[in-house]
């Protein structure tokens, strides 16, 4: 079995050392759903809920709550957020929210697109409580992860720049 990182040798919890590693272009994509009642769908396609646009409220608490993760979860690094992009598609049974995060730096990125979509996904639960009482949140978890050497991310765009 794996040792748990944040677990030191005597058992107390630790921030985890990423001091020697090479820092590398991270990004992961998490995504989330509420399950919203079709006439609550409707009056925020309309922009009718009492509390403003709910979609555009929604996005600036997940990107804000991504630059946020390092003071809301203790171990976590605070990490230079390269790129929080939150996206929002609705369908007869809610709405689905997806949170891109990415930087450059020497630990993953998986912490703050988590965060990201659970407060894009709580600020419409917020927004919408007066209308719908049935809303669930439900299937928030991470779909990609990804880890590429800088120096690939470089090499490939001095590519684009030389003539051909």
């Amino acid at each position: 079995m794996k040792r748990l990182t944040h677990i030191s040798d005597d058992g107390r919890a630790q921030m985890v050392d990423v001091s020697a590693k090479a820092i590398s272009r991270r990004r992961a994509v998490a995504s989330g759903k509420i399950r919203l009642q079709p006439e609550t769908v409707d009056l925020i396609k309309k922009d009718q809920i009492a509390k403003g646009n709910v979609f555009a409220t929604a996005r600036i608490a997940g990107i804000q709550a991504a630059k946020q993760t390092a003071n809301l979860i203790p171990l976590c690094h605070a990490l230079p957020l390269g790129e929080v992009k939150i996206d929002i598609a609705t369908s007869n049974e809610g709405a689905e929210v997806k949170c891109v995060a990415q930087t450059g730096a020497q630990t993953g990125v998986e912490m703050e697109a988590l965060v990201g979509v659970n407060l894009a996904l709580l600020t419409i639960y917020d927004m919408c409580k007066a209308v719908d009482k049935e809303m669930q949140i439900y299937d928030v978890r991470l779909i990609e992860k990804t880890k590429r050497p800088l120096a690939a991310v470089h090499d490939r765009r001095n590519e684009r720049r030389r003539p051909s």
